[in-house]
């Protein structure tokens, strides 16, 4: 049982708020002094608790209070559970809502859809379907919510933004992992929870959501926060710093405008000019922090168009990625590439692996050759060439929570005059000089910055800036 400010009712007794009020009594000079440093890591319900009992902050800070508060709003004193007052619910666009959009200027009916998404060889009524199952277990979400007499405020991407996040207690993200990054992407308070509940099981993996089985019995998951019987889980993202000459530190959304690669460089282009910062030379802080991971590359690999002897056919030539790169301060390496990932331990499971994760017949190969030539001496099993792969693969991974970053370089040019020490590992630090022509950093996949020739991107992890989510106890 909880009272109404978050804590266990047998804890909120006429008794605690008489003492609390004789402790002010006791401060009424301390009330007056200026706010302690951590008043504004005080937590919601410690700080509805003081002003109940006419304690002010400072008369707390006096009192011997500390800085308790410095949790999650919603959370009591330590050990005990979490309950949100207010919670934001951002919510995915469903591929039947986004083809319904895009084709809406142009005033077609559902059937002059369905019809235009049949010669596309889009199943229509499969995506209705999907949108029907993300529609009930949105609402399973927010009538849960609402039944526990939490004050929602449901958020679609376009309507999500800094001000809706203030007024949360704690951001939910309805859909799958990319809306897990969408709701993240806007969250800087290290105290303000994420929590990401996949609403299609069996179309969105969900890697960064509760388990699935949450997403059909939501008020088990609230009861469990309310307990305690969780863990806060603190996934540690990477900040970004840019300077350098022409550099324009405005962000393109690359979800909201689904841009074809020609209105992708366009954008740029336009933000450019639009922004008249675009000359300081920095550094500068960019307003996002990724998850996930950083990309750095060409924004278009196939951007040379040259005419054939046919008039109006293009065909595409390879323009690899230039940059020079240094790691954790070490000397500067010149490099040719398809491009440089940067990802955290969360990212790690994610377009990191698929990059540097090794087949089975690889590693079979591998060991084959290792054997002719006298260097393996047992015998080669399916059961061990599978142990190698997965050993290896696994080594990929690392803990959400490690302040630590894996850099991959994609698919290296090496020759005598573009090397790559190190394809890939660990690091602290990470600096890229651009000598590129049109090239891109994307931040999850979903914002984009311009870098290119002379813009220098530092790219490096700060513990202040980890994401609060939670493990329940299963």
């Amino acid at each position: 049982m909880f009272s109404s400010w978050g804590f266990p009712c047998s804890r909120f007794s006429f008794a605690g708020w008489a003492a609390t009020r004789h402790s002010a009594l006791l401060c009424q000079r301390a009330a007056a002094s200026p706010a302690p440093p951590w008043l504004p890591l005080l937590g919601c319900a410690h700080r509805r608790l003081l002003a109940l009992g006419g304690l002010s902050p400072s008369a707390a800070a006096a009192a011997g209070w500390g800085a308790a508060g410095a949790a999650p709003c919603g959370m009591g004193v330590a050990g005990s559970g979490f309950r949100p007052s207010r919670v934001a619910v951002v919510v995915k666009t469903t591929r039947y809502e986004f083809e319904q959009q895009r084709y809406r200027y142009a005033g077609l009916s559902e059937e002059d859809l369905k019809q235009l998404l049949a010669l596309k060889g889009s199943n229509y009524a499969g995506l209705l379907e999907r949108h029907r199952i993300h529609t009930k277990n949105v609402e399973h979400v927010v009538d849960s919510l609402r039944n526990e007499r939490i004050e929602v405020r449901l958020v679609k991407r376009r309507e999500y933004n800094e001000e809706t996040v203030r007024w949360a207690d704690a951001v939910i993200s309805a859909g799958g992992d990319g809306t897990m990054l969408l709701a993240a992407s806007k969250v800087f308070d290290k105290f303000k929870p994420v929590i990401g509940i996949n609403t299609d099981p069996e179309r969105s993996e969900g890697h960064l959501c509760l388990p699935v089985r949450y997403t059909h019995s939501f008020p088990e998951a609230l009861q469990k926060l309310y307990r305690g019987e969780f863990r806060w889980q603190w996934r540690q993202r990477i900040r970004l710093y840019l300077e350098g000459t022409g550099i324009n530190t405005t962000p393109v959304d690359l979800h909201e405008q689904q841009l074809s690669q020609e209105q992708h460089s366009r954008a740029h282009i336009n933000e450019r000019f639009q922004d008249q910062r675009s000359d300081i030379s920095g550094p500068h802080l960019l307003p996002v922090r990724a998850l996930n991971e950083v990309f750095i590359g060409e924004s278009l690999s196939s951007r040379e168009n040259f005419k054939s002897c046919k008039p109006s056919f293009k065909f595409s030539l390879h323009r690899a990625s230039y940059y020079e790169i240094s790691v954790d301060d070490g000397p500067w390496e010149k490099q040719k590439s398809s491009g440089l990932n940067v990802c955290t331990g969360t990212g790690s499971k994610a377009w990191s692996y698929n990059i540097n994760k090794v087949a089975h017949q690889a590693i079979e190969e591998i060991l084959k050759i290792a054997k002719e030539h006298g260097s393996l001496n047992m015998p080669l099993n399916t059961e061990l060439i599978q142990k190698v792969t997965n050993d290896y693969n696994e080594s990929l991974l690392y803990s959400p929570e490690e302040p630590k970053m894996f850099f991959s370089v994609r698919e290296p040019i090496v020759n005598r005059v573009f090397s790559s020490s190190r394809q890939r590992g660990f690091s602290s630090k990470v600096c890229v000089r651009s000598r590129c022509w049109d090239a891109c950093m994307v931040v999850d996949g979903g914002t984009s910055f311009e870098f290119n020739d002379g813009a220098i991107a530092s790219i490096l992890i700060d513990t202040e800036d980890s994401l609060c989510t939670v493990l329940l106890e299963e």
